[in-house]
């Protein structure tokens, strides 16, 4: 099936903003589609590593922003090459949806999910009185903001028995991902997989993960900041 269809069947079950977001989705995913081979777990690491340097931001050599890259800026020949990757990973995982948070993790796992040719779902951060049916709600603190939030989805969005892949783009303290794990077993969804385009492996994200029964495919990984610049681990 043809990710354009996947995304208009989404959309029919969805509120007037969600649609309209997913057609934004759809039109950005047209223009970020390419066909052509993916070059190597050695390439994307090289690729994600030079763009964190030229374009990330860090903030009190503890704190990594990529919203030039992944948010408020999107990188789309990165993403496309992220996305193969991911498939690469996870093709033979009999994946049934991919499963991120806003706002980052979204161009993730839409390209992830155009290679998979299955639907993305995304977590909202508030709650849209706007949508109708039961939601899933999961609370969560995020460590870079020192605040506490909620995570929501509707229900319908994530079907009991599914296999779920989860996408992010940074893994720090996990508690993102742990909300989302959450998120899965509230629903009755089962993890198949979580991968993240950046780990901090100074911070204890990957273990709090672990202790929970799953393991972390990150693209590339950061040992610690020095003099304001992510030095990458080897």
């Amino acid at each position: 099936m043809g990710s354009i269809p996947i995304i208009r069947s989404m959309v029919n079950n969805a509120s007037t903003a969600t649609r309209l977001e997913a057609f934004f989705y759809a039109g950005l995913l047209q223009a970020v589609r390419q066909n052509f081979p993916r070059k190597g777990v050695i390439h994307i690491m090289r690729l994600l590593e030079k763009r964190i340097l030229e374009d990330g931001c860090v903030i009190n050599n503890e704190v990594l922003n990529v919203d030039r890259i992944f948010s408020q800026q999107v990188d789309t020949g990165l993403l496309v090459e992220i996305g193969k990757e991911f498939e690469s990973r996870f093709g033979n995982k009999n994946i049934d949806r991919i499963l991120t948070v806003e706002t980052a993790g979204i161009p993730i796992a839409m390209t992830t999910a155009s290679y998979l040719h299955v639907p993305f779902v995304y977590a909202r951060k508030q709650a849209i009185p706007i949508l109708e049916g039961s939601k899933l709600s999961i609370a969560a603190y995020s460590c870079s903001q020192s605040q506490h939030y909620h995570m929501y989805l509707l229900k319908h969005l994530l079907p009991e028995g599914e296999r779920v892949l989860i996408l992010d783009d940074i893994l720090s303290n996990g508690e993102a991902i742990l909300g989302l794990i959450k998120m899965c077993r509230q629903a009755g969804a089962t993890v198949a997989g979580i991968g993240v385009a950046i780990e901090k492996t100074f911070r204890p994200g990957r273990e709090k993960i672990r202790q929970e029964g799953y393991d972390v495919t990150a693209l590339t990984r950061i040992e610690r900041f020095e003099g304001g610049k992510p030095v990458f681990l080897r």
